[in-house]
Order: structure tokens, then sequence, then C-alpha cells
């Protein structure tokens, strides 16, 4: 009975067909590709966009720090540091906002690292202090700007003071340290795999990060072209690393690569697309002001 009923299993394991085999198809990642695509393209952009902003530019080195400060400043020339009578890309607020900026990125990298905790609450307040600083010298200079444009219109309103190009620089300096220390720690919270739990600043380095902005300022003031051409470069050039910057980061954000760098190396891909967006911004500006007003000056009318 037993070998019947083992021959009558076999004989219906032998009929009955197998099921078929299904072999899923090899998928490849979807983000491999990409990357892979914009390793390539992104060059070819940055190339692109670059090229197109040294051509519409003006010419010589000073003329496209020009075109950068063009961007994102009035430059009103009576509002400005001059040169030999030229006037530098940017007014003296952007100026001492810019090039502040760009050093307090520099000092930091160098003091700070990876470093991603913001401030103390103390130096935070000091913060406020110099934004307050900021807008109260901001909103005086533009409110002396409007009364001598608009021919008495404007004149039963006060100004707090005579707005000066000094204190433009040193509340535009200000205002440059808190942009770097504030975007400082959210860029490491944004890049770095591992991080240091630590302030990015303390006291102790804030205060030579402000004597250090203090002490150029002063040099600034003397009106040598020692100290202006190099403040030409840093304050554009400050201007532009900031665009980069950020546009990186939201470059980082929409790539879905927050957290996930362990060099700097890694970051060229970011950094080139960062760069093609923030020239693609500059070139757009630009061009749109100077279809506008038909100058690389400040705006007509504005003294």
């Amino acid at each position: 009975m037993k070998v019947e009923v083992a021959s009558l299993n076999l004989f219906f394991l032998q009929s009955t067909p197998a099921p078929p085999i299904i072999i899923p198809m090899k998928k490849q990642p979807f983000r491999p590709k990409l990357q892979n695509i914009l390793r390539w393209f992104v060059p070819i952009a940055a190339t692109l966009a670059f090229a197109a902003w040294m051509y519409i530019s003006p010419e010589g080195a000073l003329g496209k720090l020009d075109a950068i400060g063009y961007a994102v400043c009035h430059r009103i020339d009576a509002r400005s540091f001059q040169i030999d009578e030229r006037q530098l890309p940017l007014c003296a607020r952007c100026t001492g906002e810019f090039y502040a900026a760009g050093a307090g990125l520099i000092f930091q990298v160098f003091v700070s690292g990876k470093k991603s905790r913001m401030p103390s609450r103390g130096i935070l307040a000091a913060f406020v202090l110099f934004f307050l600083a900021f807008g109260l010298d901001g909103g005086n200079s533009y409110l002396y700007l409007l009364k001598q444009t608009s021919r008495g219109a404007l004149d039963h309103i006060p100004n707090l003071y005579i707005p000066n190009n000094m204190l433009r620089l040193f509340t535009g300096s200000g205002m440059g340290i808190v942009l770097a220390a504030m975007l400082y720690p959210v860029v490491n919270q944004t890049l770095w795999r591992t991080l240091d739990d630590r302030p990015t600043l303390e006291w102790k380095s804030l205060g030579i990060l402000i004597s250090l902005v203090i002490g150029i300022n002063l040099l600034i003031l003397t009106d040598s072209p020692m100290a202006l051409y190099p403040i030409a470069y840093l304050s554009a050039l400050g201007t532009l690393s900031l665009l980069v910057i950020v546009f990186s980061m939201l470059w980082i954000m929409l790539m879905r690569q927050e957290n996930t760098f362990e060099h700097p190396r890694e970051l060229w891909l970011a950094a080139l697309s960062g760069f093609t967006l923030a020239m693609l911004m500059l070139l757009s500006i630009d061009l749109f002001r100077l279809q506008l007003t038909g100058t690389w000056g400040g705006f007509p009318g504005m003294g």
C-alpha cells in the first residue's frame, strides 16, 4: 500500500508542470545614472555661463569686479570709496558687508573646522545689535537719499544724523560678520556626515574676528590704493562666494545629499553647480539692469 501511494505521488509530481521561474530584470539605480550625466553636464553649463558673463561684463579686472557688484548693489558713486576717482565695485556699505562676510568665512574655516553648533545666546544677542545698527544706519541713509532726490517732498521728516561712508562701512562690516557667523554652522550641518558639536564661534574667536575687521576698516578709511585694491577684490569675490555657497546648499538639498560628505574634495560637483547657478543669476541681473539703465555705473539720477 505504501509503495502504491509513493508511486502515485511520484506520478503527480512528474505530470504537474513546474511553476515558471521569474528572473527579475536587473535595474540600474537612477541616482548613479543622474550623477554620471551631471558630471558631464555641469562643467559644460558652468563654462558656458561663465563665458557669457565674461563677454557682457566690462573690460579689465576691475570691470569684471564691477559686474559682480552691479548685480547686488546700487553702486552710487557718492556713496562709494574711490581709487584715483574710480569707484570700487560696491558701495561703502556693501563693501564692508561682503568683504567682512568673505573674511569671516575664511576665518572660520581655519578656526572652527567642522564645528556645527550656533554661537551662544550672548553672541547671538551681540549679532542682534549689529543687525539693528545696520538697519538703523541703512534706513537713515535711504531717507537722506530720498530727500535729496524728491525735491523737498520729504523735508518734514528729520534725519537722525547726516550719513557718511565711515558709518556705512562699519555697520556694513558688522552685518557681514553676522552673515558669516550664521551661515557657517548651517553649511557644516548640511554637508558633513560626522559633525563636531561645538559652537562655531566663541567670545575669544569672535573678538579676534571683530578686531581684524576693525583694523581693515581703518586701513580702508586711509583711502590708500594699497588697501583699496585688495578690498575691491575681497568684497566682490566675497559676494560671489556667498552666492556660490547658498546655491550649492540648495543643490545638495535638491539632490538629497545632506550629511553625506566626508572630505572637501567630494564637494566639487555641488560647488560647481552652485557656481553655475550664481553666474546665471549675475548674468540675468546684469543684463536686465544694463537694459534698464544703459550704464554700468550707479542708478541714473541718484547721487
